[in-house]
C-alpha cells in the first residue's frame, strides 16, 4: 500500500481484472470520442474489459494520470500493465500489435471463454 489512496485503487483495479480501461462515460455510454474509439477497438476484439467512469470521480481522474504518468484519458491495462491511450491503442489495434499482445497475455475473445 501506498500513501496515495488513488494510487491503491488504482492498483487494485488493475490486478483484480484483466483489462481495464480507464475512460470518460462507460462502455455503453462513452462521454468522449477518445474515449468512444478505444471502447469501439475492444468490442471489435471482442474483449472484456472493466470500464472505469473517471468523471465520477476528480481524484481518480487526476490519480490516474499521474499513477501512469501519462497526460490523458482514456487509458487502457492489460494485466496490470499501461498500454497506452487513444492513438496508440488504435495505432496497435490497426497493425494487429494490440490482438497480439492480448493473446499473449492470456487474453482470448469473450466469445471464445467457456
Amino acid at each position: 500500500m501506498s500513501d496515495n489512496p488513488v494510487f491503491d485503487r488504482i492498483r487494485q483495479e488493475i490486478d483484480e481484472n484483466q483489462v481495464v480501461l480507464y475512460m470518460k462515460g462507460t462502455p455503453i455510454f462513452p462521454q468522449c470520442g477518445f474515449s468512444a474509439a478505444v471502447v469501439q477497438v475492444l468490442s471489435e476484439l471482442e474483449v472484456k474489459f472493466k470500464g472505469v467512469d473517471v468523471l465520477m470521480d476528480p481524484t481518480l481522474r487526476d490519480g490516474v494520470k499521474q499513477f501512469s504518468d501519462w497526460p490523458t484519458v482514456p487509458q487502457l491495462y492489460v494485466k496490470g500493465e499501461f498500454v497506452g491511450g487513444c492513438d496508440i491503442v488504435k495505432e496497435m489495434f490497426e497493425t494487429g500489435e494490440l490482438k497480439q499482445h492480448l493473446e499473449q497475455n492470456g487474453i482470448a475473445p469473450a466469445t471464445a471463454e467457456a
